[in-house]
């Protein structure tokens, strides 16, 4: 390194450092002079004569390029997982493998699955998530298993009530390891059919807490019929002016059927291959005589009936390691092959991840300002992604804690 001199005569204030700098400069060619600024501010030095204020740079954001908004209603549980070979017969006592608590419920897990799909890296979010649902009062469980895994998710807690009046939702679920991973649900819905979510009204006051309309309102049947189908209803009627994009999820299908005048103009439709039948059976006005339930389920003449009678823009229905079959109303249809996982453990939340990767895929898309019509070129991507998430999803044991972030799905 070359010899540094430095004047001892004394010259003009800041003349020492400058001639400092031109003899390192061909050193360190990122240090340069500017003739037209101070030597303090060239070396961020702090100027103790005249302190300078903080400069802030405002960014505009373009229209198109907003955040989406997406907002689960629907239920919350604890999870109460049992593994075992197989399930007993009547009368029967067996051993199982293992026993897990977790937080669970279709809406939880739908929610989750949302922000999870929203996160491109570990610390970059592009969708606001929000979730509304209720809990038990000073509920344990609430506090050390749903909110944290919500929140940690990316997920708004501030709509979900505490209800004085009924317990949190609960579920107990059989994951029978015979035949690989397949689950057997038993629902008790404690909050989730009381208070908030017994009221339309409440839950669009709910909705109005936040700054902006939802693009999207993710719906299952997890929570009271009426509720479902009311909320059904406002946010399909176009007549008030342009409302969220329905994104429903039927599960459980409710045995009293769903009118058509609430199914009218849903967005998207997401079934599995023993829902898509069990709707087409119960809801009035449209013709099922003709349908096959199992190998025999032809999603090619189930779908289009739900375009013509319901209106319904997007119908998914899920056939397990088969894959996914798509129709839109306007005519694109397709099945997207399932992807090959080398073992199931649990299929538990696979359903409610695909349903929550597609919805955000969906929010995305209509924040850039284009309709639904338009989505055809991107639902069989839409379709991929949220197949991957939920192979994925299928390999690990749990509900929600099983859901992967989006930066992990390949």
């Amino acid at each position: 390194m070359p010899k540094v001199e430095i004047p001892t005569d004394k010259r003009k204030k800041g003349h020492a450092t400058r001639h400092i700098l031109k003899q390192l400069n061909p050193l360190h060619p990122r240090i340069q002079l500017n003739p037209r600024k101070p030597t303090s501010e060239v070396l961020n030095i702090p100027n103790t004569k005249q302190p300078q204020p903080t400069k802030m740079t405002t960014t505009t954001t373009p229209q198109s390029a907003k955040n989406p908004q997406i907002s689960i209603i629907g239920s919350l549980n604890i999870d109460f997982v049992t593994a075992t070979p197989r399930c007993p017969g009547p009368g029967e006592t067996l051993t199982a493998t293992s026993l897990t608590v977790s937080a669970g419920g279709k809406g939880g897990n739908q929610a989750v699955a949302c922000g999870r799909a929203s996160f491109t890296s570990q610390t970059t979010q592009d969708v606001s998530v929000n979730m509304i649902g209720a809990v038990g009062a000073n509920d344990p469980y609430y506090t050390t298993l749903l909110q944290p895994a919500l929140q940690k998710s990316g997920v708004d807690t501030t709509s979900i009530e505490q209800s004085a009046v009924a317990q949190t939702g609960s579920a107990s679920i059989i994951v029978e390891e015979a035949i690989g991973g397949e689950n057997r649900i038993l629902v008790v819905p404690g909050a989730n059919h009381a208070g908030l979510l017994s009221s339309v009204g409440n839950i669009l006051s709910a909705l109005k807490n936040y700054p902006s309309t939802p693009d999207i309102v993710v719906l299952q049947g997890e929570i009271p019929r009426t509720t479902t189908l009311g909320l059904l209803e406002y946010f399909n009627d176009c007549s008030s002016g342009e409302r969220a994009k329905v994104v429903f999820n039927p599960a459980p299908v409710f045995p009293e059927g769903i009118p058509l005048s609430a199914l009218r103009g849903t967005a998207v439709l997401i079934m599995n291959e023993t829902e898509v039948v069990q709707m087409a059976r119960s809801i009035e006005g449209l013709p099922v005589g003709d349908v096959v339930e199992g190998d025999g389920l032809r999603p090619e003449e189930l779908a289009p009936r739900f375009h013509e009678r319901a209106g319904v823009e997007i119908v998914l229905i899920t056939l397990g390691a088969k894959g996914v079959y798509f129709s839109t109303k306007t005519g694109r249809t397709g099945i997207v092959a399932g992807v090959k996982v080398a073992k199931v453990v649990d299929t538990t939340a696979a359903g409610d991840t695909f349903v929550g990767y597609f919805a955000t895929a969906v929010a995305r898309f209509l924040a850039t300002g284009r309709s639904l019509g338009e989505f055809d070129d991107d639902i069989e991507g839409a379709v991929s992604k949220a197949n991957a998430a939920a192979a994925m999803c299928v390999q690990r044991r749990g509900a929600m804690q099983s859901i992967p972030f989006a930066y992990d799905v390949e």
